[in-house]
Parts: C-alpha cells; sequence; structure tokens
C-alpha cells in the first residue's frame, strides 16, 4: 500500500472509532430526542504509533454555538465556546489529568498503567514514547480554514484579502469576522453593545495547538506540551485551506524554547459522501472522555449543565480545582495558591511559545490574538 493509500485508510479509520463511539453513547439514550442530533462532531483517538489495534477514543463533543459575552462572567463556572473541536480539547484535558492521578495510585490499586513517565532530567512528566494523538471533525474547522465561511465573501469582507486573517467567531458561534482594525472602528455584529467578542476561531485555536500543545497552560506546569498527531476533516473540506491555516501561516514561528516546537500536522479529509446535518443547530453541546459513564450535556445558552444548572465537569473552576490537588500533590514545596489567571501567567515557557506564537500573526500582517478579560480569571479555589 503507498503511502497516500496509508494515509487516507489511517483516516478513514479514525473516523469510523469516532462515529462508532459516538454512536455507543448516545444509543438508548439520545436516539428519539433532539438532542441527538448535532451539526459537528469531534473526537480525540490516542494510538502508540500509527497501529490502529491500540486505538482508544479518549474525548468527544458535539457543538457549534457560543455564549454571548454578557453571560462569561461567573468566575470559571460557565463553558463560553461549545464548538466541538474545543470541548473536545478540554475533554482531552481532563483525561489527561485523570492519567496524572493514575501516577499517585499505588500500582495495585489499578492494573491501568499511565500514559505520562517522569522526566529523565527530573521534574515533571512526558508521553510515553509513541503515544499519539488523532482529531477528526465532521465539519471543517471555522475560521480561515473553511471554504465557504460565513461572512467571507461579504462585500465588506471579501473573502480573498483576509485569507490566513486571524477571526472571531460571531453571531453566537455560527459565524466568524476576520480581525482587521483596531477594535474601537469595528462594528461587531452579534456583539452585545460596548462589548465585543473575544472568542477566536477553531481554526486559530488549533493553529495555537500546533505551537503550544493541547494541554494548556495550566497543565504546562506539570507536562511537557502534548501535541496533536494528525487532523481528519469530514465535509467542507479543502485540503489547500486547510494547509494554508494550519501549516503555513506558523512558518514564521521559530525558535521556540524546548520542549515547545511547531508541530507539523498531517492532514486528512474523507472520501466517504458524509453529508453535514442541515436545519438550525441544537442548543445542546455534549462531552464525554475516556472513563465517563455518559455524556455530559451543555446548554449552549447558559454554559453549564442542561439538567441541573451547575457548572460543567469542564468548565475552568474544574479543572482549577484539580490542577491545584495535582500541584499541591506533586510539588508540595512549591505550592502558593493564587488566582486561575496568574497560575497560568506563571506558566513561564507556554506563556513565551504563546507570544512568539501571537507576534508571529500580528508581524505577518494576520491580526492580533484577542484574549478575554483578564479579571475573567480572578477567581480562587479552595481544594
Amino acid at each position: 500500500m503507498n503511502e497516500d493509500l496509508r494515509n487516507q485508510f489511517f483516516a478513514e479509520s479514525i473516523f469510523h472509532l469516532v462515529k462508532e463511539k459516538y454512536s455507543e453513547l448516545t444509543d438508548g439514550c439520545f436516539s428519539t430526542s433532539s438532542q441527538a442530533r448535532h451539526k459537528v462532531l469531534a473526537g480525540i483517538v490516542m494510538t502508540r504509533g500509527f497501529d490502529l489495534r491500540s486505538a482508544q477514543v479518549v474525548s468527544l463533543a458535539t457543538g457549534t454555538k457560543c455564549l454571548d459575552s454578557d453571560n462569561v462572567s461567573d468566575h470559571g463556572g460557565t463553558l463560553s465556546d461549545c464548538h466541538a473541536e474545543v470541548v473536545s480539547r478540554r475533554a482531552l484535558v481532563r483525561f489527561l489529568y485523570a492519567q496524572l492521578e493514575l501516577l499517585l495510585r499505588e500500582p495495585a490499586d489499578s492494573e491501568e498503567q499511565s500514559i505520562f513517565v517522569p522526566n529523565k532530567g527530573g521534574g515533571g512528566f512526558r508521553l510515553q514514547d509513541g503515544v499519539l494523538f488523532h482529531m477528526y471533525v465532521s465539519s471543517s474547522p471555522c475560521g480561515d480554514a473553511r471554504l465557504n465561511c460565513p461572512y467571507e465573501t461579504t462585500a465588506a469582507y471579501p473573502s480573498r484579502r483576509f485569507h490566513c486573517h486571524l477571526r472571531v467567531k460571531v453571531d453566537g458561534g455560527e459565524g466568524t469576522l476576520p480581525i482587521t482594525a483596531p477594535m474601537a472602528n469595528v462594528n461587531w455584529t452579534g456583539a452585545a453593545p460596548g462589548k465585543p467578542p473575544v472568542t477566536m476561531s477553531c481554526t486559530d485555536k488549533m493553529a495555537k495547538w500546533s505551537v503550544v500543545g493541547l494541554q494548556g497552560a495550566l497543565l504546562s506546569h506539570l507536562v511537557e506540551p502534548v501535541y496533536l498527531h494528525s487532523l481528519t476533516v469530514g465535509t467542507l473540506n479543502h485540503t489547500g485551506h486547510l494547509g494554508r491555516a494550519m501549516a503555513r501561516r506558523l512558518a514564521p514561528v521559530k525558535n521556540l524554547l524546548f520542549p515547545y516546537r511547531r508541530q507539523q500536522l498531517l492532514l486528512g479529509c474523507l472520501n466517504s459522501s458524509e453529508v453535514r446535518p442541515t436545519g438550525k443547530a441544537p442548543n445542546v453541546s455534549m462531552n464525554w472522555s475516556r472513563g465517563d459513564g455518559g455524556l455530559e450535556e451543555i446548554s449552549t445558552s447558559t454554559g453549564r449543565r442542561k439538567d441541573s444548572g451547575t457548572p460543567s465537569q469542564l468548565c475552568k473552576r474544574s479543572m482549577f480545582a484539580r490542577w491545584q490537588r495535582l500541584q499541591q500533590q506533586f510539588n508540595a514545596a512549591d505550592t502558593t495558591p493564587g488566582t486561575y489567571s496568574a497560575s497560568k501567567m506563571t506558566a513561564g515557557r507556554y506563556q513565551r511559545a504563546m507570544q512568539q506564537f501571537t507576534s508571529a500573526m500580528q508581524a505577518g500582517g494576520l491580526g492580533s490574538w484577542l484574549r478575554k478579560p483578564p479579571e475573567l480569571g480572578h477567581f480562587n479555589v479552595s481544594v
């Protein structure tokens, strides 16, 4: 089998693994309800090398919406971006926390072996050799990678002029606009008055993950960066757009401090005739991490659990509490409780890599990376 055929077979296999896991999780639970509908499904599969016999789906999510900026001010208790790609990454991070917690158990307590091993040089952990992660997304990520991106062909924003530009999500996450001018001079359609949207497109977030990793700033205190190895896209795919958005835009990002690097994604598109579901997107985003008993349902109008209105297992507050517990156990001497924002900012090498990424985008005339207001991260948790 030649390399192209082998890569195509691998991409199709990742798709089938994610689709089968989703069917298994929704069978009997949502099959007759509107929740079973989804516009976009994303999942992450873990393999040992490219051996599909070792493949395990480790995270899943559905969703296409974002909260309005008015609803994102409750100190880390809501999921503000419910796009499937973003939520599946958060679900993967939850899986990574569980893998670190395995290291704290006595070997007899669990037959499962953690995918993390101690760093040889001392301090922190890294993935076992050969552990790879692969993402499947049923539709091309919103933003620069999407062939027929909403808003891209309007008279105000002719599509070719803004190829490669960083973009923000608008209209509750259902469309994107390029970042082109000083914020004060832009009329941000779909945003609350006086509150411009600050949720970057999925394409831009995924490009960022190829530089700083999937683990995020908090976990980078404990582990080396965790990168996606491949991305498989279903409908609305176009390998030229994907390659430009995920690889060529990142060429100016250089001289990253070890252990950060610019990860070259293997890109795959499906040959199968998967059709993107039509109709109105459901007001529910679902997520699952390996080890969960079932799916968690999030209302995309509140960013909280649909059944109880309580915070999601993936919200910042939940993740921060889990990180603090691990930090206390692994680095007891260095632990000084701080806010969520402060704890992220003290991840020095991660923040340096992020700065190099955003500076390269800006220097290339592709726009400025917009960050959420820092006060949203000024909260503590008790553990």
